[in-house]
């Protein structure tokens, strides 16, 4: 992705809506979610709406599905989001001072660290056996979202001016397929082997590799981190829809709910879970 043509006069705000449902037919939810600013002081939780100015301050928005037997995956996905809290924020002393060029080996020492978690305790205790998580994360400084991934939970990027796209990739042979060209979204939807991993955190993985990058933004830009299902209750051009023109009747509702809401009345067969942010144009 391109950088900001230019380096904002004034330093930009930070809109959030995040929510997660079970669905219509889980017993139990397996996604988590976690929204948090730190700073070289302290680290703050953040409700699941809100807005705030970027200066001087980092943000921090996680989406992760869990998997495994009984309730480990429950289990895996809220390791995965608060071994964040504790290891993402000394790195904001390198963001305050722009070293941009760190974020990336910060955020790979993060997934390899939470990986080691999910995998020993997989195989210290047999009622974790096999447990694993995705984990789409993004670190939003004034003019760039840092992003890693793993899985198949997504990042979208929405412009103010374009078309949505998916920034992160799924790690699974239908999402090569699909970014090859081989096949479209609705037969990557319907594909017998849609949910099947080659690389997640824990999961008897060995060896992981996960998607790091960076996306530039504007005033008038919008995020997307969500679950898979959530995609699995809309189609992407529904997506970009509903970013750009929430309708009328849904006023009062959080972007995040909004889609969220619409994805389970579509499908509803898994776990939802949806994090919006928006850079509100001054």
């Amino acid at each position: 992705m391109d950088a900001p043509a230019s380096p904002p006069a004034t330093l930009p705000g930070l809109r959030w809506s995040g929510i997660t449902d079970r669905g219509r037919f889980r017993p139990n939810n397996e996604d988590a979610f976690l929204a948090l600013s730190f700073d070289g002081h302290e680290v703050r939780f953040l409700g699941k709406t809100g807005e705030a100015s970027l200066a001087g301050t980092d943000f921090v928005f996680a989406v992760s599905d869990g998997m495994g037997g009984a309730k480990s995956g429950e289990f895996a996905s809220r390791i995965a989001v608060d071994r964040i809290t504790k290891l993402l924020p000394r790195a904001f002393r390198l963001s305050a001072a722009g070293m941009e060029s760190g974020f990336a080996e910060i955020l790979v020492e993060l997934f390899g660290a939470i990986h080691s978690d999910l995998l020993q305790l997989g195989f210290s205790y047999e009622e974790c056996a096999g447990m694993g998580a995705t984990l789409s994360l993004g670190w939003v400084t004034p003019q760039w979202l840092y992003f890693a991934h793993l899985g198949d939970s997504r990042i979208y990027y929405l412009p103010r001016e374009g078309k949505l796209t998916q920034v992160t990739h799924d790690h699974s042979h239908v999402g090569w397929l699909r970014r090859k060209g081989q096949i479209n979204e609705r037969e990557a939807r319907s594909h017998p082997r849609r949910n099947a991993l080659n690389q997640a955190l824990g999961a008897g993985h060995q060896f992981i590799e996960p998607h790091v990058g960076a996306v530039g933004h504007q005033p008038g830009d919008q995020f997307l981190i969500c679950s898979d299902g959530l995609t699995d209750g809309l189609w992407d051009r529904h997506i970009e829809e509903l970013l750009r023109t929430p309708p009328a009747e849904h006023a009062g509702h959080s972007t995040a709910q909004l889609l969220v809401e619409e994805s389970i009345k579509n499908s509803g067969r898994d776990n939802t879970t949806a994090i919006v942010l928006e850079l509100p144009v001054a």
